[in-house]
């Protein structure tokens, strides 16, 4: 699931820290926007809206930390049907209710239809 962006999301029961190892990110947590550059992270504390997009002209590297463990399964069902960002968001949708994750909004920069 590589994409520049991210819609926003919603994990029931997860928090996420997430080292940037290179390149910039934005991140827009709770209805406040962040910014992380490499060498920063940022914590998405469980039950919190969330989402980011890559900024700037190189790619972004990112080490994230999900617990409680689990979750990986979400990535290895999205991959193991090539889905992709945002064109198969449905079916990525439906895989996301298995681990309480929902999509509640369109990604940063990306208007609301």
């Amino acid at each position: 699931m590589r994409a520049r962006v991210r819609p926003v999301t919603f994990i029931t029961m997860l928090t996420r820290v997430f080292f940037i190892l290179a390149g910039e990110v934005e991140f827009w947590v709770a209805g406040e926007t962040r910014y992380a550059k490499a060498g920063e992270m940022l914590m998405v504390p469980k039950g919190t809206e969330h989402c980011f997009r890559i900024i700037g002209d190189a790619p972004a590297r990112m080490l994230t930390i999900m617990t409680p463990g689990g979750f990986e399964q979400f990535f290895v069902e999205v991959a193991s049907e090539n889905l992709r960002i945002p064109q198969d968001m449905v079916r990525i949708s439906e895989i996301g209710v298995k681990y309480d994750l929902e999509f509640t909004g369109p990604p940063l920069g990306v208007a609301a239809e």
